[in-house]
């Protein structure tokens, strides 16, 4: 079985090409669905086996960014992707699609429940564009099936709304009493740090959450940016791996996929 994909485009998505691309490059056959091809009933989300909303500037950033695609999916297809969920699938979304997956209310989703909002990517710190390569590490205890295998990575962020905050201390409490921190920004040595290293302000330097089953992931950083040594800013001064670190992401659902599914 090859595992598929449905990497959504359409309205200012506009990483989904290279979304595609790593997918198929792990293996994957995935395919880029317009929304409203979901929307009208003419792809169906069940038919596949990974959901990736995918970075970019949906609906031009309107309100907030990702709050109208949220909205949209949350109001149009919230029951088919909390079947999705159930039936042991994943989903993972990237910068502008981890934006819509927290205002949708599918992360970190508490005791199962993928409809309230606990937590909100916001306006980076530095009032501008951050447009940088940042350092992460995994977070111990990590349930996350994206990152399997995976301690520190290193990838390219492309933000304007991506500090990461919660609605009450609490719920930081939870977050990691229940392991759904999965990477934190970190400096060059691997140690925690503020900006540009931490390059948006977010709270424990969060760079990215999953539920609890770690198969519902969201990430700021870019992984599909990094899928070729080519893509690092030092390739031609060092000495590198042909494939990208960011290929391990795309790799390891594949693979999930293929073991369980």
């Amino acid at each position: 079985m090859t595992p598929k994909i449905l990497v959504l485009t359409g309205y200012g998505i506009n990483c989904d090409t290279e979304t595609q691309h790593a997918f198929n490059l792990a293996g994957a056959q995935a395919e880029r669905i317009h929304l409203t091809d979901l929307l009208n009933g003419k792809v169906k989300l069940s038919d596949f086996h990974i959901l990736a909303l995918p970075g970019g500037f949906s609906f031009g950033d309107d309100i907030a960014s990702g709050k109208v695609l949220a909205n949209m999916i949350r109001y149009n297809l919230g029951e088919k992707v909390q079947k999705f969920i159930e039936e042991g699938k994943l989903i993972i979304g990237i910068c502008n699609g981890f934006q819509v997956m927290v205002k949708m209310g599918l992360l970190p989703a508490f005791g199962g429940d993928y409809s309230k909002q606990d937590v909100t990517l916001t306006f980076n710190d530095s009032g501008r564009f951050e447009n940088r390569w940042v350092h992460m590490k995994t977070t111990k205890g990590s349930k996350c099936v994206f990152t399997k295998g995976i301690q520190s990575i290193y990838l390219p962020v492309r933000h304007g709304e991506g500090k990461f905050v919660v609605k009450y201390p609490q719920v930081l409490e939870r977050l990691k009493k229940n392991h759904h921190i999965v990477f934190q920004y970190v400096d060059m040595n691997g140690n925690p740090a503020g900006y540009p290293h931490n390059p948006n302000g977010s709270i424990e330097n969060i760079a990215a959450i999953c539920d609890e089953t770690g198969r519902v992931f969201g990430m700021m950083p870019h992984p599909e940016a990094f899928m070729h040594k080519t893509n690092h800013p030092a390739w031609t001064r060092e000495e590198l791996p042909e494939e990208g670190a960011g290929m391990a992401i795309f790799r390891n659902a594949v693979e999930y996929v293929n073991e369980n599914l």
